[in-house]
């Protein structure tokens, strides 16, 4: 039995020797293993710091990309290069406790195929962060054809069978957390209270933020286009009977009429901005089928330490 452990990472030198001392020592029964750092285009000296560690003991590997693809390329990399019977992935910044990897494992042998994390409290965290996530949690749920539990996050087991089915999977910027939600199999759910960060800053900015919430969105629902359709019909519908109002006003009772530009601008600017909404919405849905079209490569790997996983 082999344990893949698989660690995206962007400028994380401060991290990466605290996080693998950890994990030698809570995987220590398991010496059949394979810790595997995914270096996201670090401008730091994260990459040197791997090889070092890789020179030491060969079951700590390296992939390293020409660029920052982000957060979800890495770990879908780490997806397709990984050869264990099991793939554990887990963030850089000791933010998610290894300690759990043991029960994950066990349970994972219990017969569950995925067994996933949920974040029950974070230290450190601003108010505006939380808000944001609970916001995007209920957003999603609401939106998508798929449920995902907030407070969950990218901290899971996986089986290598279901590591196939996303290595099968040619879905260009996969969502993988609403993919592996979406996949089913048998699901086992452990909580855990997350620590703050061990060294740097979070990497994660308003606008990856928003940019994340709306891949996640609309990568596994139509329901804003539908939305968009009831929307435009009920405005259409007011439309129409404002339009008789007036022409019955205007034919009939034009002493009524009252000159100004106000209930003009008004509508005019209303319905403008409905439009340029939708138009967004089906901007964004094009924009997807545009890159899928061009199938370029999620990432692009500089050097490595490992080959790809046929």
């Amino acid at each position: 039995m082999k344990i893949s452990i698989i660690i995206p990472a962007y400028n994380e030198s401060g991290n990466v020797v605290p996080l693998v001392n950890k994990l030698n020592e809570v995987l220590n029964d398991y010496p059949n293993r394979q810790i595997l750092f995914i270096d996201d285009g670090s401008t730091d000296n994260s990459l040197e710091i791997l090889k070092k560690l890789h020179q030491k003991d060969n079951r700590i590997e390296y992939i390293s990309f020409s660029r920052n693809f982000g957060h979800q390329h890495a770990l879908r990399c780490g997806i397709d290069h990984a050869d264990g019977d099991c793939i554990i992935s887990l963030d850089g910044d000791l933010q998610h406790p290894p300690e759990l990897i043991p029960d994950m494992i066990k349970k994972w042998q219990e017969g569950y195929d995925i067994v996933y994390t949920q974040r029950i409290e974070e230290q450190g965290i601003g108010i505006f962060k939380k808000l944001s996530s609970a916001f995007f949690y209920r957003l999603m749920n609401y939106l998508s054809d798929v449920r995902i539990e907030p407070g969950t996050a990218d901290f899971r087991l996986l089986d290598a069978q279901v590591a196939h089915v996303i290595r099968n999977s040619h879905e260009q910027g996969l969502f993988v957390r609403g993919f592996i939600s979406w996949m089913g199999f048998k699901q086992y759910k452990i909580t855990y209270r997350a620590a703050p960060r061990h060294s740097g800053t979070s990497k994660y900015s308003f606008r990856k933020m928003v940019s994340f919430a709306l891949n996640g969105i609309t990568s596994f629902s139509i329901k804003p286009l539908r939305f968009s359709i009831i929307a435009g019909s009920i405005i259409s519908a007011l439309a129409f009977v404002y339009a008789c109002y007036a022409i019955i006003v205007y034919l009939f009772y034009p002493e009524k009429i009252v000159p100004g530009w106000a209930s003009v601008l008004v509508s005019v600017l209303f319905i403008g901005g409905i439009q340029l909404l939708f138009l967004g919405v089906l901007g964004e849905y094009l924009g997807k089928l545009f890159m899928q079209a061009k199938q370029r490569p999620g990432y692009i790997i500089k050097e490595s330490s490992v080959h790809a996983k046929s």
